[in-house]
């Protein structure tokens, strides 16, 4: 595989890069890793709004609904999306808002981590805080938020396919995309 200079790369990212998928495609995770790579800081928009808020991601949407949610969801991704180069991962619902959806479009490199039901499904099952996914059949929810997202999704800069395979293939193959459509 290509060897990947990060010291080069980085002083040719000039914009944040923002990471949207679904829950349990790897925006964190893939995030994080890019983040470590290229020299940059990585940011969980998740965190942010648990700070922001002062509570946990599950107890907003249990006492003020998932509105509430999104609306502190916008602010603190407006907030984030500076011309400071860094990595950005998003909730699986972020890049459905408009205006959300323009600032990244706008201000930021998109990449969308793609991943099939078989692997949202275990990867999904390995943590219990998804409020999305506590109220029906995980599976069935996961279709659904596929059917109504991956049309909004594909309208990221870059797409590259979360399978199941090991984090670093993913950060690999998420690295090539990204330098491909940078010309780096």
């Amino acid at each position: 595989m290509k060897e990947i200079a990060s010291k080069k790369v980085t002083k040719g990212i000039i914009k944040p890069i923002v990471m949207i998928g679904l829950m349990g495609a790897g925006k964190s995770r893939i995030g994080r890793e890019l983040a470590s790579k290229y020299g940059l800081a990585f940011i969980d928009t998740d965190d942010e709004i648990v700070k922001a808020a002062g509570c946990s991601v599950s107890d907003i949407f249990k006492q003020y609904g998932e509105r509430a949610f999104r609306d502190v969801e916008e602010r603190v991704i407006s907030r984030l999306l500076t011309d400071e180069p860094r990595i950005i991962a998003t909730g699986g619902g972020a890049f459905m808002n408009k205006k959300i959806r323009k600032l990244i479009t706008k201000k930021a490199t998109s990449i969308w981590l793609k991943a099939e039901l078989d692997v949202l499904i275990k990867r999904t099952a390995l943590r219990s805080d998804r409020p999305l996914l506590e109220k029906e059949n995980p599976e069935k929810t996961l279709k659904t938020l596929m059917i109504e997202r991956y049309p909004f999704y594909s309208k990221a800069d870059i797409v590259v396919d979360s399978l199941d395979v090991t984090v670093e293939s993913t950060v690999e193959a998420a690295a090539i995309a990204f330098e491909k459509f940078q010309n780096l």
